[in-house]
């Protein structure tokens, strides 16, 4: 089970703070296959952020499979990515100066008996069809192919949860497709709770509900297996 309790989140600067999330609630069970959307600045990817522990919050509780996310420090919520949450940024997040396959090794590294790191990256990109890419550079890869070692990365943790920011915000149609069928065959066949923040409505109306948030707060949650 994930859950929030009155969680609040703000921007802040010198001068003031400009609400991000106000007095937000909200449940997801485990396994569960969550689409977030919403207009720009509505606070969909800082909610997303809350979940994997790149953000903090400012009051209320995150409660990841039993996990208080919100009272963890650095070294504890850097753990618990390297073994339960996995993360897809929009932009990727690759390493430059490391191959695809080391890219991939990276969340390995603190939890995984040396030996079997590099036997379960070769896996993970296997998964996503870039066995024959294990040494080139990000530069010398597509933006979906770059997007792939990305989910290749998460993947390789095996990931009780999987959170994707915009997946297929900088592909193209048929990239994006073979993209989200990639995040969607996980879900499917292990289980994974697979929580998408995307404009996309296309994209949101295949996942098994949609949470529409607005101004900082969750306005709807729709359950698509009813339509």
């Amino acid at each position: 089970m994930i859950e929030l309790n009155h969680v609040t989140k703000s921007f802040h600067t010198k001068t003031d703070a400009k609400p991000i999330l106000k007095d937000l609630s909200l449940t997801i069970p485990l396994g569960s296959y969550i689409a977030i959307t919403g207009p720009s600045g509505s606070g969909k990817s800082t909610l997303l952020n809350l979940l994997g522990g790149l953000e903090t919050v400012d009051a209320g509780e995150i409660y990841v499979d039993g996990d208080p996310i919100h009272l963890m420090c650095d070294d504890d919520l850097a753990e618990l990515r390297s073994y339960k949450i996995g993360y897809i940024f929009q932009n990727f997040q690759l390493l430059s100066t490391a191959t695809a396959l080391e890219n991939v090794m990276m969340p390995l590294l603190p939890m995984t008996p040396s030996q079997e790191v590099e036997e379960n990256a070769k896996h993970a990109l296997m998964q996503v069809g870039l066995q024959d890419r294990l040494s080139h550079l990000p530069s010398m890869l597509s933006g979906g192919e770059q997007q792939r070692v990305a989910i290749a990365r998460a993947m390789s943790i095996q990931p009780r949860v999987l959170l994707a920011d915009e997946p297929t915000g900088n592909l193209d149609s048929e990239t994006g497709q073979i993209i989200i069928g990639l995040l969607e065959q996980l879900h499917h066949k292990n289980g994974t709770t697979l929580i998408i923040v995307t404009h996309d409505p296309q994209l949101a109306a295949r996942a098994n509900a949609i949470i529409r948030v607005l101004d900082g707060k969750v306005q709807i949650i729709e359950d698509t297996n009813t339509r």
